[in-house]
């Protein structure tokens, strides 16, 4: 039987620091898919796909492994997660063409899947009584302050430093070293964990108890994770193509601030609650929609970044309050993989919508393709927003 791990130490801080380190190895690749294009000579239509084998990989591994850790123990899954990730640190590290770009991101989708699920858990069950809502803002700014640190160091790193496509991956790996010897110190809060990482698919689960608020929050996912998806995938080729903005630097620092907002968001959700910052964000999200297709249309820097930053406040604020919701409600039991379902919704939403801008491009350009993005997500998010504000309202 585990140590009382409540009572012991706050462990919760170590484990969001190895969430994050995991999460930001996932979008180490945004600012240098250009370097990878040129070297290559691939499409900006195959960029998306490359970036869509990850969120395929989060979604696979979500479906057939989003309850192993309820069973294995939370420890053995994130040390597992490390391993891919490391895994797909030196696929980069030694790339050779689009197979080993391919393999890398895949590598990089089960690390993620195996994170979203286990490392979110972790952080708030690690939580000391009375922290519980630190705990649960912790693992959310580390999944989105994770994501947000991938394409600013590696920016930095390609735009300022030696070997570009290859000391990023350097660095990653020695983080990821770091991060599994924090991994083995914790404490294991699954009681009679088995220690085996057994696959026992079940598809998505969700329990009676959270179907109520499953939909809207899931809704809710997908719009802001689809914003997300065209930054972290498209962004950079539309701020060298359209905008004329070709240091990496910048590049990685515009997609940062777009998961730098979202984390702001998540920390004002314990202001507003959970019944405003769910719909609340949804309609934020419009707000930074609209900006960025302005952007598009004026070829302004300054415009996208205000929209990057206001659509990450949107997806931040209605991204914690739908995990709170959803983590609030489901069973002790089935909360991992309940956890799991819902990155599923949030992961469906960063990949397809990103490909189907990825072919567009090949009929209208980048600018068109992206307006015709901002005008489709737009519309999903002002509808998610007025569907769980109605619901909420029908509730009281």
């Amino acid at each position: 039987m585990p140590r009382d791990h409540r009572s012991q130490h706050p462990g919760y801080p170590a484990a969001a620091a190895v969430f994050a380190v995991g999460m930001a190895g996932t979008t180490l690749p945004t600012p240098l898919y250009g370097l990878y294009r040129d070297q290559l000579g691939f499409s900006e239509l195959m960029v998306t796909v490359v970036f869509a084998v990850y969120a395929l990989g989060v979604i696979a591994t979500l479906l057939l492994a989003g309850n192993v850790s309820d069973d294995a123990g939370r420890r053995p899954v994130l040390l597992c997660a490390l391993a891919f990730s490391a895994a797909s640190a030196l696929c980069f590290l030694f790339e050779g063409g689009l197979v080993p770009l391919f393999a890398g991101r895949l590598l990089s989708g089960l690390a993620a899947g195996l994170f979203s699920g286990a490392a979110t858990v972790t952080v708030m069950e690690l939580a000391p009584p009375g922290r519980e809502g630190r705990a649960g803002l912790a693992a959310t700014a580390a999944n989105m302050g994770g994501l947000g640190c991938g394409p600013l160091l590696a920016g930095l790193l390609a735009e300022y430093a030696p070997w570009p496509l290859r000391l990023t991956f350097v660095v990653h790996l020695t983080l990821v070293a770091a991060a599994g010897v924090l991994t083995w110190f914790l404490p294991e809060t699954v009681r009679h964990a088995s220690g085996r990482l057994r696959l026992r698919p079940q598809g998505l689960v969700v329990p009676a108890e959270v179907r109520g608020v499953f939909l809207p929050a899931a809704l809710a996912a997908f719009a802001g994770f689809a914003l997300l998806g065209l930054f972290t995938a498209v962004a950079p080729a539309f701020a060298a193509e359209t905008l004329g903005v070709h240091n990496l630097a910048v590049t990685g620092a515009v997609v940062f601030s777009v998961f730098l907002a979202s984390t702001i968001g998540q920390s004002l959700m314990g202001r507003v609650g959970v019944r405003r910052g769910l719909p609340g964000g949804c309609f934020v999200l419009v707000v930074g929609l609209v900006l960025v297709g302005t952007s598009l249309a004026v070829e302004s820097l300054p415009v996208l970044v205000s929209g990057a930053i206001c659509g990450g406040l949107g997806q931040g604020l209605s991204f914690r309050a739908a995990m709170t919701a959803i983590s609030g409600a489901a069973p002790p039991e089935q909360r991992g993989a309940t956890v799991s379902a819902f990155f599923v919704a949030a992961y469906v939403g960063i990949s397809l919508p990103v490909v189907g801008v990825g072919a567009l491009t090949l009929w209208l350009g980048l600018r068109g393709a992206g307006l015709v993005f901002t005008a489709c997500v737009m519309v999903l998010a002002l509808s998610a927003g007025l569907y769980v504000a109605r619901r909420f309202a029908t509730e009281d």
